[in-house]
């Protein structure tokens, strides 16, 4: 299911928190909402609501649940990672239908600020205590989304990559289709799909923007290779973290993701339920096996 099939993610996860009054304040965003009883509650009814609106799988929220962020001993980092799996996991029970949770693999830095990525060394140390803190909570599928160069993703990748989990590697690019470490995302397929990665994407990118970075990978890894695509709704700020505004509504987004070539298919920063109910209402009159582009 997680490496062929057409799946359809969920949407926003900190963004979403923020719109119903959970505290995602800069350096820990979405985060914050694990380190109280309220914070918890309003997490496991957004991923509730978004497997009610028909997501097959749901990301844990691990975007900031690593010892940089939160600093200190990566004990607290291993606490609130299985924290965030646990609260995924029991929304899928409350659901009652399968789903899968994925587990969230952010920078280590800034998402937008590429020159901020550690040293290899770092990468290896931090990611390696990440990824093995996913794979104790359980998550079927280890997302390295939101990467903004090809080094760190590639060591981030060979760590996801030998625990056997399915691995996903998503880009953040320009609105030129580049990474916004000025590399291709061909080059990075080049580096990824040997270390057996099974998905490869871009998300948290203008919606409009993402067409021209997966047209090339699909040019780079074949018909078939699975692909991924998440945009946003929306844009950053420097202390918010995230304006959520409505300037691309579920059908809008609906006609931009009918242009991906993708087979698994969601919602970034600024996307809600409804935006994930409305693609799967599209996907239930397709045929299932094809890509997500008509």
């Amino acid at each position: 299911m997680v490496t062929g099939d057409r799946l359809l993610l969920d949407g926003a996860t900190g963004t979403e928190l923020n719109r119903r009054g959970v505290d995602t304040g800069l350096p820990l965003w979405s985060a914050s909402a694990l380190t109280t009883d309220t914070g918890l509650n309003v997490l496991r009814q957004i991923h509730l609501e978004y497997l009610t609106a028909g997501a097959d799988i749901i990301t844990a929220n691990t975007f900031r649940t690593h010892r940089r962020v939160l600093g200190g001993t990566g004990q607290t980092a291993r606490e609130l990672t299985v924290r965030a799996v646990a609260t995924a996991r029991e929304a899928v029970s409350e659901y009652g239908r399968p789903a899968q949770v994925a587990g969230s693999v952010s920078p280590l830095e800034d998402c937008y600020r590429p020159d901020l990525v550690p040293t290899d060394d770092e990468c290896h140390s931090e990611h390696s205590e990440r990824i093995d803190h996913l794979v104790e909570a359980g998550v079927n599928v280890l997302l390295l989304e939101t990467m903004n160069s090809i080094r760190e993703a590639v060591i981030a990748a060979k760590l996801a990559t030998i625990t056997g989990r399915p691995t996903w590697v998503s880009f953040a690019c320009d609105r030129e289709g580049r990474i916004l470490s000025g590399e291709t995302v061909a080059a990075a397929a080049a580096m990824l799909l040997p270390l057996g990665v099974t998905g490869l994407g871009v998300n948290c990118g203008p919606t409009d923007t993402l067409s021209k970075p997966l047209r090339e990978l699909r040019s780079a890894c074949g018909p078939d290779f699975p692909l991924i695509a998440y945009g946003n709704v929306g844009y950053a700020d420097e202390v918010q973290g995230w304006i959520n505004t409505d300037a691309i509504a579920p059908d809008g987004y609906l006609q931009h993701a009918q242009t991906w070539p993708v087979h698994i298919v969601g919602g970034c920063c600024g996307t809600t339920p409804e935006h994930i109910r409305t693609l799967r209402a599209a996907e239930n009159v397709r045929r299932p096996g094809q890509p997500w582009r008509s």
